[in-house]
């Protein structure tokens, strides 16, 4: 049997730990640094229980019911899961091989019709590391490549069993910025028109009943949208599924919250928004959530020349709700130093930043609640999933890690790839190159 040569498992046995179901367990724990993930400061001794793989109670120890064994936290800081969102996590092995990378199909026929909770992975070394990183959930979505749309997004858990996916077709990716253009033609009135073109294609095709129509129609004007791309835009006309909608410069978000004039149903988050900042009052005033780059703080492209890391702040003062991305879909580890910055551009003179609390909300309970499970998950209080994490100091401080996780009830193990391979070569003996694996 071929086993690790970092822990002496054997393969069968990691993969079976990896696929199997495990019980949630009742755990709880005292004498925290707890955060609840709301955007209120730490609460200093406090105490969470998970049961049946819920929060129970989450709060000061004074008022926690009683209970059988706990864990001591010893006042390390203990806060619920990071929830990190517009990620590729799942989708892709290695990025740089093709064959195990599935997040642009650029020779597909479909577009809006994708559904990236078919090609999940869950025992992808990327859920593994994120995991080892804190993040219990996330929303993961391929990438427009062959048209503006990317397709439809999944919500997933990382807890690594075989039902990685928490809900499928959970949201609608689609380009409007400067990808978007050169995607649709060159320009972003190509873009913008192939969008307004396919969501009434997609209203022409709902019935009385708010469903898609059974037999086929006939169309005045042809879009570049197969039947089946159509019907998937359906959900999103009527409401019933969210549309993401990545645009970065100030006048393309003007024109996005301009669409709801025309599709008073659309369900619109927008992501990137780098020049949001600059129109702050309208989007709070639309009440469009925001995912936000929140490292961005210098131009790449014609569409940031607006770009400032005061972005998140400016934008949460004017009242408008927001998430903050990594920046990269498939390192979404970065989601505390971003979050951390926001902290420190509260001691800058000039800059606008968010208080602890706040920013620690905004890979939390934030991103939960505009994915569609607030009160679910990133936050600890009754009824949430017991997604728990604590760690060896300041959760935003870019050095501290977990020490130890646990997704619904069950604690999770922090090894991957990445942590074996610094086993196997921290106490390297040079005398001989090391074997890969025991026979």
């Amino acid at each position: 049997m071929k086993r690790f040569a970092s822990c002496g498992l054997s393969a069968l046995a990691v993969f079976a730990a990896m696929t199997s179901p495990a019980l949630a367990q009742d755990v709880t724990i005292t004498n925290a640094r707890l955060v609840l993930g709301d955007g209120g400061a730490p609460i200093e001794g406090g105490t969470v229980i998970v049961r049946g793989g819920s929060v129970v109670y989450a709060g000061a120890a004074a008022g926690a019911p009683a209970t059988g064994s706990s864990v001591d936290a010893g006042g390390a800081w203990v806060t619920p899961g990071i929830f990190a969102t517009i990620t590729s996590l799942g989708l892709m092995d290695v990025s740089a091989v093709s064959d195990s990378n599935d997040t642009r199909a650029r020779g597909a026929p479909f577009s809006a019709a994708l559904d990236a909770a078919t090609a999940i992975n869950p025992s992808s070394q990327h859920i593994l590391v994120h995991r080892a990183a804190g993040i219990t959930r996330a929303a993961t979505t391929t990438v427009p490549a062959g048209s503006i749309f990317a397709g439809q997004g999944a919500i997933i858990d990382l807890d690594g069993d075989s039902r990685a996916v928490m809900q499928a077709r959970a949201f609608q990716m689609v380009n409007l910025g400067e990808g978007g253009a050169r995607l649709a033609g060159g320009s972003r009135a190509a873009a913008h028109t192939l969008l307004r073109a396919s969501l009434r294609e997609a209203q022409a095709l709902v019935g009385a009943s708010g469903t898609p129509q059974t037999t086929e129609i006939v169309k005045d004007d042809e879009v570049l949208l197969s039947r089946f791309d159509a019907e998937a835009l359906v959900p999103v006309v009527t409401g019933r599924q969210k549309l993401y909608v990545a645009v970065e410069r100030a006048a393309d978000i003007r024109a996005v919250l301009a669409l709801t004039s025309e599709f008073p149903k659309l369900d619109l988050v927008l992501v990137g928004v780098t020049e949001g900042w600059l129109v702050a009052s309208e989007i709070a005033a639309a009440g469009v959530p925001v995912i936000a780059n929140g490292l961005i703080d210098l131009p790449d492209t014609f569409e940031q020349l607006g770009a400032t890391q005061s972005n998140a702040g400016r934008l949460a003062r004017a009242g408008v709700k927001v998430a903050i991305n990594a920046a990269t879909m498939k390192d979404p580890r970065r989601l505390q130093q971003v979050a951390g910055n926001l902290v420190a551009l509260t001691r800058v003179p000039g800059a606008t930043g968010m208080e602890w609390g706040k920013a620690f909300a905004a890979i939390s309970s934030v991103p939960a609640e505009i994915s569609g499970m607030g009160g679910k998950a990133g936050v600890l209080k009754p009824g949430a999933l017991g997604d728990v994490v604590l760690w060896d100091g300041d959760p935003l401080e870019v050095g501290s890690v977990p020490t130890r996780v646990f997704i619904g009830g069950v604690e999770q193990s922090l090894e991957s790839h990445q942590s074996g391979l610094r086993n196997r070569y921290r106490d390297l003996d040079e005398s001989e190159l090391p074997k890969a694996y025991d026979w």
